[in-house]
């Protein structure tokens, strides 16, 4: 396999062989390296990021570690709450070198995920860059890049953890773990229609259907 075939298959490994989940993740040094995240199968944005440079990496493919604020639209109401808004700080995704270039990776939703979002799947080519869909596929506003944070060879665990928990305190059970939940859950419960109502039945005078 060529780099950038080996960058493509695992970019598709991460994206989908690791859960999306921002709820119980463990944000200790030990839970950020590659094969923690690994081994609990889950993660948000930081760590899918992580586990994908390590990869990667591992094949000869350099790589670096990408921050920034974004603008999630289509958050579940509880996380909004829980953010305390729209905008998620030290949002992640990577930048691998292939071809001579830099190009963007972003192996972070999963496909489940991005059914449940009405959101297509980000693709990876190993040559144009794979950020982010700004609208879903009804055309609502999904996503917008706010501020870049920098890309760094290694993560600068204080700043982006102290940065996470700072601008979201309420998103922490502990000091170093998001409260509990399913996002996916979540998602499913704000998409799916109430069931119908029965339609009323007809009583005759001695109070039985009719």
């Amino acid at each position: 396999m060529t780099p950038v075939e080996k960058a493509c298959a695992l970019y598709y490994a991460v994206r989908d062989g690791i859960d999306y989940e921002v709820y119980g993740a463990d944000l200790s040094r030990h839970g950020l390296r590659a094969s923690s995240v690994i081994d609990g199968g889950t993660g948000f944005c930081v760590h899918k990021s992580i586990v994908y440079a390590a990869a990667v990496r591992s094949v000869g493919v350099p790589c670096r570690i990408a921050y920034g604020d974004v603008r999630n639209h289509l958050a579940s109401e509880r996380l909004r709450k829980l953010v305390g808004g729209d905008v998620f700080r030290y949002h992640s995704w990577t930048s691998v070198y292939l071809e001579g270039k830099w190009v963007k990776a972003t192996p972070v939703f999963n496909k489940l995920l991005c059914r449940l979002y009405k959101i297509k799947p980000l693709d990876f080519d190993g040559r144009s860059d794979s950020v982010y869909h700004p609208y879903d596929e009804t055309g609502r506003r999904h996503m917008e890049f706010l501020q870049m944070h920098g890309e760094f060879a290694d993560v600068p665990y204080e700043r982006v953890v102290g940065g996470i928990r700072a601008a979201h305190p309420l998103l922490f059970a502990g000091a170093e773990r998001t409260t509990s939940g399913s996002l996916p859950a979540e998602a499913h419960a704000t998409t799916t229609p109430p069931p119908p109502t029965a339609a009323p039945t007809t009583g005759g005078s001695d109070g039985g259907a009719r």
